[in-house]
């Protein structure tokens, strides 16, 4: 049984439809990228992933509905919209949240992800890296199974983008969570992904990103000016 199954799931919204026929598993612990152009209904799959959109179709999780398993899951939005002149602390915001983390302690926790150098500073201080950061561990808080982030990286440097997969990856390792995320860093989809999900409103590809992304997956989500490059590590 898979961790995570889709089954023709379709989405129609304001007589438009966003996602047709859409299906792939997940296996427990993988970390998963969904890819594709502006457009392709990639966070759209994931509201209907968190209840937020109505679909057609099916979605289980461990084998029952995912609308009975919402409190085994751990969001991380695209944009995250607060006023940044409020005076919170880092520490302060992740206290508002309700904590039922098994592995580690809170601390532990922000040492993982690198935020005890700022954990007493304001929220509103922080680069838009180290917020993310924050965010992550605002949703591991509730120790989920599944990790979900749309586009995480989004305003984030160079090389926080990397430092931010790493960790990805490293919480992946260390404490089983599976992750499904969206991204556009292709580069990092080669190098971090188990499996990659290729959308356009349908169903373009699903496997090893080495193997699934080829020149002619990548024309015909992008069109003719990128190219697709499997990187060794």
């Amino acid at each position: 049984m898979a961790f995570l199954s889709l089954r023709d799931v379709t989405v129609e919204l304001g007589g438009l439809r966003i996602l047709e026929g859409v299906g792939f598993d997940v296996a427990k612990g993988e970390i998963v990228s969904i890819i594709g152009p502006n457009g392709a209904g990639k966070t759209t799959l994931i509201k209907a992933l968190l209840g937020l959109v109505p679909y057609s179709g099916k979605i289980l999780m461990n084998g029952k509905p995912i609308s009975s398993q919402l409190g085994a899951i751990g969001y991380v939005p695209q944009r995250f919209e607060f006023d940044k002149t409020f005076p919170i602390s880092v520490r302060e915001f992740l206290d508002l949240f309700p904590q039922r983390i098994k592995i580690q302690d809170l601390d532990t926790l922000c040492k993982e992800l690198h935020l005890l150098p700022f954990i007493d500073q304001k929220l509103g201080d922080l680069s838009g890296g180290q917020l993310q950061r924050v965010l992550i561990a605002q949703a591991l808080l509730k120790n989920p199974t599944l990790l979900i982030l749309d586009e995480p990286t989004s305003g984030v440097d160079v090389e926080g983008v990397k430092n931010f997969y790493e960790i990805v990856e490293h919480l992946n390792r260390e404490h089983g969570v599976a992750v499904l995320l969206i991204s556009h860093e292709l580069t990092m989809v080669f190098r971090f992904a188990t499996k990659v999900v290729c959308l356009n409103r349908n169903l373009v590809c699903f496997g090893d990103p080495a193997t699934a992304l080829t020149s002619d997956v990548v024309t015909k989500l992008y069109g003719e000016n990128l190219e697709a490059r499997a990187h060794r590590h």
